[in-house]
């Protein structure tokens, strides 16, 4: 089993993590081996190994990368949300265009798995999850199909993206 990196980067420094997912994951890539000394060559697999390994006080540094990578988009004027949702935009165009059988399929057999998965784990039917491995691997595949179903639903009702902004303005407003 794999060790799933990426939502280690998705926890810790959220602004890497959304820049992962796109045109901009090489600079992403980039700056996580910055935190843990790699070269400019680092590769995902670089990453990875050294993630594995963490320790609390190279996540504090991740976080803070985290911080000064945001900073640097800003100044560069990228924004991660809109080229994150320009990607979203094209997928849903491509669909409504050629209108494939394929896409509400998947969504459906996505959605079903995570409802079925939960209901196992929380109505207690997985046996051995006292077992340290059976508990990493039912924990690694809920996080993948949970984190698939959040993109089903990012795909078919959007993003919190405009939620968040409207929070911000209102609290704005308030001051």
């Amino acid at each position: 089993m794999a060790f799933d990196w990426k939502s280690v980067v998705g926890t810790v420094a959220p602004t890497i993590a959304t820049a992962l997912r796109g045109p901009l994951a090489g600079l992403a890539v980039k700056a996580i081996g910055g935190v843990f000394g790699l070269g400019d060559g680092a590769t995902e697999a670089d990453v990875a190994a050294k993630l594995a390994g963490a320790t609390p006080d190279d996540l504090l540094r991740l976080k803070e990368a985290d911080q000064k990578f945001a900073i640097e988009m800003r100044r560069l004027d990228v924004d991660l949300e809109r080229i994150a949702a320009g990607d979203r935009d094209s997928a849903r165009q491509m669909q409504r265009e050629t209108r494939s059988w394929a896409v509400p399929v998947l969504a459906s057999v996505v959605v079903s798995g995570f409802i079925a998965s939960s209901i196992a784990v929380l109505g207690g039917w997985v046996e051995g999850l006292k077992d340290p491995l059976v508990a990493a691997l039912v924990g690694s595949v809920l996080g993948n199909i949970t984190a698939a179903t959040m993109l089903v639903l990012n795909f078919y009702f959007g993003t919190t993206a405009s939620s968040r902004t409207k929070d911000e303005t209102i609290k704005s407003l308030s001051k």
